[in-house]
């Protein structure tokens, strides 16, 4: 059997992009959460490195890397390093199965803008999610510091409550789409209405599970400070600190784009028809577009992240609890048994 060596280069070069890209957005959200914060408290923001203070990532970015770097005596340094590293590479994984644009005929070739279009696409990304718990937990329990350690263990209880809603959510949507396959999930979008028509509920509690899980306000109870000086990263220093504050920027951009792809249609270009609009432009021109669609979705729910940060007080942990186990839960349950409902009778 032949090798390809040209979707090989492909492959890599799509992750290089991929990869690039979500670093790219997630360093400037940082500049733009604080731009967005600056706007809504009637105050300026950064506006003194670069022009509008555009520079302002770079700077702290540089400030991170000259930091002293400090491992307590008492932890291991492995896990140490490990914790952010896991935190970091979990983030970044979830991207090798969204899709990021349709295909692009080059040299007689078709090259499709999804790194790995498999079977279980939908479980790749549930499994990868849950992986992220250990990199809080570890972080916190490696310390040696029981207030790390204390904000560990919530962290990942919380985690872990959310995850169970966001998982009944996603069976009611596989009811509906039929395929586990990211691919299949955007192309039903793509020649009818968007999942958010079809499940308004489940897209609601998938976004309040969304904001749990990227340890978002009002969930950042792992982040604590006022409670916890300052987390289970509290030890943590220089580019070790900025790996854990970085991995919820990039979490936050993948949060939206997966949310973007499963209820608000991936790539699909709003109120166009691709195919006819491909016959006057050209197919590749279409691909383009829709990759610029599909980011243009992406920046409109972080900034819906950002408003609820500077909007919504923090919860106390035992609200934030009794709203996992006892709200979102059940309503995901009630959810998936009315959509299972309405798929048999419309089946029969």
């Amino acid at each position: 059997m032949a090798i390809d060596i040209w979707y090989i280069v492909e492959k890599l070069a799509l992750i290089v992009i991929v990869v690039t890209v979500s670093l790219i957005i997630a360093m400037y959200s940082t500049y733009a959460e604080r731009k967005v914060a600056a706007f809504l408290q009637d105050r300026r923001g950064p506006n003194r490195a670069g022009p509008f203070g555009i520079l302002q990532p770079l700077a702290d970015g540089g400030k991170l890397f000259f930091k002293e770097e400090i491992i307590p005596l008492a932890s291991s340094k492995f896990l140490f390093i490990l914790g952010p590293s896991l935190a970091m590479i979990t983030a970044l994984m979830t991207s090798a199965v969204i899709p990021w644009g349709g295909t692009l005929n080059w040299f007689d070739r078709s090259i499709s803008l999804q790194i790995a279009d498999i079977n279980i696409g939908v479980l790749y990304i549930f499994g990868v999610i849950s992986l992220s718990v250990y990199g809080i937990m570890i972080g916190g329990w490696v310390s040696n510091n029981k207030f790390s350690l204390l904000a560990g263990i919530r962290g990942a209880s919380q985690m872990i409550s959310y995850e169970l809603a966001m998982g009944i959510i996603l069976i009611a949507l596989l009811m509906l789409t039929g395929s586990l396959k990211m691919s299949v999930i955007v192309n039903q979008q793509l020649t009818g209405p968007w999942n958010i028509v079809y499940q308004p509920l489940g897209f609601l509690i998938f976004f309040i599970c969304a904001l749990a899980e990227t340890n978002r306000t009002p969930f950042d109870l792992p982040e604590a400070e006022n409670e916890l000086n300052f987390g289970y990263h509290q030890e943590y220093s220089s580019m070790k600190l900025g790996f854990y504050l970085f991995a919820e920027y990039i979490a936050m951009f993948i949060s939206s784009t997966i949310m973007a792809t499963l209820y608000f249609g991936g790539y699909d270009i709003p109120f166009v028809n691709e195919a006819n609009l491909a016959e006057s432009i050209g197919h590749n021109w279409v691909t383009v577009l829709g990759g610029v669609a599909l980011l243009l979705k992406i920046v409109v729910f972080i900034f819906v992240f950002m408003w609820i940060r500077w909007t919504i007080p923090r919860f106390r942990f035992d609200q934030l609890m009794n709203l996992g186990w006892k709200t979102l839960i059940p309503l995901a349950l009630f959810n998936m048994v009315l959509t299972a409902a309405i798929v048999l009778w419309l089946n029969k």
